[in-house]
């Protein structure tokens, strides 16, 4: 896996009770969603499953920032921007 990989992360839903976020990469044409707090790849398209693996790893050592970063997200500030 290449080390410029982009990233980005959902803001927070709630269904059911539950909370949960998606953290989406891509490297060029490749991509693939993952879920948190899950810490699965949900959809993929290009990477290998190593590849997978290693997004998955991430994702748990991650997870806190992760969670921190999708409850920054504010979706209608960025419709507010100019």
């Amino acid at each position: 896996m290449r080390d410029a990989i982009d990233m980005s992360v959902s803001q927070v839903f709630y269904k059911d009770g539950e909370k949960y976020a998606f953290v989406y990469f891509t490297d060029g044409d490749r991509t693939a969603e993952g879920r948190i707090p899950d810490c699965k790849i949900t959809s993929n398209q290009g990477f290998c499953d190593a590849e997978i693996g290693q997004l998955e790893d991430y994702m748990k050592k991650e997870l806190g920032n992760l969670k921190k970063m999708a409850a920054g997200v504010r979706v209608m500030d960025a419709f507010m921007k100019e």
